[in-house]
């Protein structure tokens, strides 16, 4: 059973990954790959400062990580992933116009 198991879990994976490769695939994997950078830029950035911080770059890390995904959520036909991307990329771009707009203003955003 274990090994019936493993074997199953092994065909899944090369169909999902291997034999369905192509651009979108890769395309998404990037996608993702860019909208989990801001996780890393935010904790790098809160370790640095010893304060929990949101640093500039996460918000657009944010925004091309979710425009990235709602192209790839058009490009598959995903409406799960066009309706959470789509609204959440229009929070993130409302996130940096209010912080371009109070930038001489203090700020809770780290520029760098």
């Amino acid at each position: 059973m274990l090994i019936q198991f493993g074997q199953a879990l092994s065909a899944y994976f090369y169909e999902v990954f291997v034999a369905k490769f192509d651009f979108w695939l890769a395309f998404g994997l990037i996608a993702q790959l860019f909208f989990t950078a801001r996780f890393l830029v935010q904790w790098i950035s809160s370790e640095r400062a010893g304060q929990s911080v949101v640093p500039m770059a996460f918000w657009f890390f944010s925004m091309g990580g979710g425009l990235m995904t709602l192209i790839y959520g058009f490009a598959k036909r995903e409406p799960v992933i066009i309706i959470g991307q789509g609204l959440a990329t229009l929070i993130y771009i409302r996130n940096i116009m209010l912080i371009v707009k109070n930038r001489g203003k203090a700020s809770k955003t780290l520029d760098s």
